[in-house]
């Protein structure tokens, strides 16, 4: 007879029966992360690179523009290394600019003294965003609109500066000034600006940050009572005016951008949170002490509902759990209220070991950050303040995010913009010059600022949907060959080229190996992908 009462090896052997079914049920549940969230072939992965008041970039105004290009370079190989593929670089920081402008004196963050600049420096932002794009960035030409003066030391500023030009469209605010942008003609003055911009460099992106009315300040008033009262229509509020004001700036950047340049986007990255729930209904479960909408008077949600805005970068600067400002909650507000809008995260890295909040002395608060981020469908990337969080502190960190987060390099995301039918690239003859190779295509599309190369693991693995087979993106030179190190392509190795367009369209791929002839000359050898 058997005994009814469980043998002490039946207990065990249930018990690690228990484990593996829910192990299976664990694994079927798709706990474990897929491939393409491991290895996503687009994400957008951006940095800021901060130029006010020097927090990034140049080191020293006063130092040589040779310094200075080598110290930008420098930047760009740090991140280029860790797989990032935008930067974020401030040209307008407070009522100055970064570039030889009519409407803008010389910026002294940039040549150490406001309005003026050697001849070397008008060619300067040419020449970094070609540096940029050679090393497979996109550009995105951040612009402060609204901060005139950075402090109340006003003998510094240029007599060219908008402070002596225009006081009456300056509001003195706390210890700094502002432009009031109630005024009709501050708001031409600002679209004056994009339009220099937009016209004369080739930038992927237009980029507001946070700053519009300024932060609230206790017991201090914002002064524009006159100009609400001479420009704004009957029966509005003042906060209300104030909303629609910004909105008109928005609204007409986005429509000069597209007119000019319909590739070029206008991205935004407003304070993280919209408004509280406790003040509206459709609000985030927060208790922020300022909010976008009520204190810097940035509608954001009418920007995304009327599609004035091509992506949004909300700064979640908190912790993952912080109870005020909750960033794994504020990811999901976001994700349900971005609507089409091209939805990037903002992320802290500033405060790695660096903040009151003890959540951010974990090595692992801001990989969990970007986890979360990718395993939310509806985003589409990353942006990190500021660039010297990881490239002058914290290099540790910045490792292992390289191994654990971004192994693999990434296309940044599809840009908005009727689909095209992109053809597909052919290399016609491929020779070598000294150390160098040169690969000739037969035709470079209009509008097809680059190509990218994928290295493939064999003629029965010719897989290019994930990143690990991106090899290189180039930008073309306004020719239609891609030069190269000899040393970077193997003969006989499977190779993948695509073009990809102004929008981030992608064609087909052009699969191909190639081989040595008798004579010693190279030929290129094409595979079909159904082979």
């Amino acid at each position: 007879a058997f005994s009814s009462k469980p043998t002490i090896a039946g207990i065990i052997f249930f018990k690690k029966l228990c484990l593996l079914c829910f192990f299976i049920l664990l694994v079927s549940c798709g706990v474990r992360l897929p491939n393409e969230l491991k290895a996503p072939k687009k994400e957008f992965r951006g940095v800021w690179i901060a130029t006010v008041a020097n927090i990034d970039w140049p080191l020293n105004p006063k130092e040589s523009i040779a310094k200075k290009k080598q110290d930008y370079l420098k930047i760009l190989q740090f991140y280029k290394a860790l797989n990032f593929n935008a930067v974020i670089i401030q040209v307008r920081t407070a009522g100055d600019a970064f570039y030889p402008s009519a409407y803008a004196p010389w910026s002294r963050f940039l040549t150490g003294k406001e309005g003026e600049a050697a001849k070397a420096y008008n060619h300067l932002l040419h020449w970094m965003i070609e540096e940029t794009h050679k090393r497979g960035f996109e550009f995105h030409a951040w612009l402060n609109p609204y901060r005139a003066t950075f402090d109340l030391n006003t003998s510094i500023l240029a007599e060219t500066h908008d402070y002596n030009q225009h006081p009456e469209w300056m509001v003195k605010y706390g210890k700094k000034y502002y432009y009031n942008p109630g005024i009709p003609e501050v708001q031409q003055h600002l679209a004056n600006i994009i339009t220099e911009i937009v016209e004369n460099y080739d930038i992927d992106a237009i980029h507001f940050d946070d700053y519009f009315y300024p932060y609230s300040i206790k017991d201090e008033v914002f002064n524009d009572q006159k100009t609400f009262e001479t420009y704004a229509k009957f029966n509005i509020s003042l906060e209300d005016w104030r909303r629609e004001n910004i909105n008109k700036l928005i609204k007409r950047t986005y429509d000069i951008i597209k007119a000019k340049k319909p590739w070029v986007q206008f991205g935004v990255s407003p304070f993280g949170v919209w408004r509280n729930k406790s003040k509206d209904p459709l609000g985030s479960p927060t208790n922020a002490g300022q909010t976008t909408y009520d204190d810097l008077y940035a509608d954001v949600l009418t920007w995304i509902k009327n599609h004035w805005i091509d992506y949004i970068a909300p700064q979640l600067y908190w912790s993952l759990h912080y109870a005020p400002a909750s960033h794994s909650k504020l990811i999901n507000w976001w994700a349900n209220n971005h609507q089409k809008t091209k939805l990037y995260i903002g992320n802290g890295a500033y405060k790695v070991r660096n903040n009151f909040d003890k959540a951010w002395d974990k090595k692992n608060e801001l990989p969990k950050q970007l986890k979360l981020a990718r395993q939310t469908p509806q985003v589409s990337g990353n942006a990190f303040f500021s660039a010297k969080s990881l490239y002058a502190k914290n290099t540790d960190l910045a490792q292992y995010l390289k191994k654990k987060i971004y192994k693999y390099p990434a296309l940044s995301s599809l840009k908005t913009g009727n689909k095209t039918n992109l053809i597909a690239p052919e290399i016609t003859k491929i020779t070598t010059m000294g150390n160098r190779m040169v690969l000739t295509l037969k035709s470079v599309p209009e509008n097809t600022p680059c190509a990218v190369i994928y290295k493939c693991k064999s003629k029965r693995k010719m897989d290019i949907s994930t990143g690990k087979s991106i090899w290189k993106k180039i930008y073309f030179n306004n020719t239609a060959q891609i030069d190269l190190a000899k040393k970077m392509l193997s003969p006989n190795k499977l190779y993948a080229i695509t073009f990809i367009n102004g929008f981030n369209q992608e064609s087909d791929p052009f699969f191909f190996t190639f081989k040595k002839a008798k004579d010693g000359s190279l030929y290129i050898k094409k595979y079909d992908k159904k082979l």
